[in-house]
C-alpha cells in the first residue's frame, strides 16, 4: 500500500465517523479488517498503517480547527452544508498541510483532488482544488490567523 492507498483509507474512515457518527477507533479497525478480508491488491504495510491511522486520528481531533479553516476559505459555503466526502477530503488534505510537514503541499493539493475525482465530482476536484490553494497561499503569506492555520 502506498501513502496514496493510506490516505484513500483515511478517507474513508473519517467519512464513515463523520456521517454515520461513528467511533474513530472503531472505524479504523474495521476498515483494517475489511482490507485483510478483501485481499485485493498488496497488503497494508506496517508503515502505511500507521500513516493511515495517524492522518485519521489527528484529522478528528483537529476536526473544528479544520472546520474552522475551511470555513474561512470557502465562502459562501457552511461546513456542514457541503457533501461529506468533500468535508472529508477538505478536513484530511489541511491535517496534512499543516501537520504532517514530510509531505509537500502541492503533493497533498493534488492528491486531495484526485481523491474527489475518485470519490466525488469533477466539480468537486475544482472546488477542493480551490480552497486548498487558497489555504497554502495563507500560510505561505503569513496571512492567516496564527490560530487558524499555525503548523505544529
Amino acid at each position: 500500500m502506498s501513502r496514496r492507498q493510506a490516505r484513500e483509507l483515511a478517507l474513508q474512515v473519517l467519512f464513515h465517523v463523520d456521517v454515520g457518527r461513528s467511533d474513530p477507533d472503531t472505524a479504523l479497525f474495521q476498515a483494517f479488517a475489511r482490507e485483510m478480508e478483501e485481499g485485493a491488491g498488496e497488503p497494508l504495510s506496517e508503515k502505511d498503517a500507521r500513516y493511515a491511522r495517524d492522518l485519521v486520528q489527528g484529522t478528528w481531533e483537529r476536526k473544528d480547527d479544520l472546520d474552522e479553516t475551511i470555513a474561512k476559505y470557502a465562502k459562501d459555503w457552511a461546513v456542514d452544508r457541503l457533501a461529506g466526502v468533500d468535508r472529508a477530503i477538505l478536513r484530511l488534505a489541511i491535517y496534512e498541510i499543516k501537520h504532517q510537514e514530510d509531505v509537500p503541499d502541492s503533493v497533498v493539493a493534488d492528491e486531495a483532488v484526485e481523491l474527489a475525482k475518485s470519490f466525488s465530482t469533477a466539480e468537486s476536484g475544482k472546488f477542493i482544488n480551490g480552497i486548498l490553494g487558497s489555504v497554502i497561499r495563507g500560510l505561505e503569506q503569513g496571512s492567516a490567523s496564527v490560530e487558524t492555520l499555525s503548523r505544529d
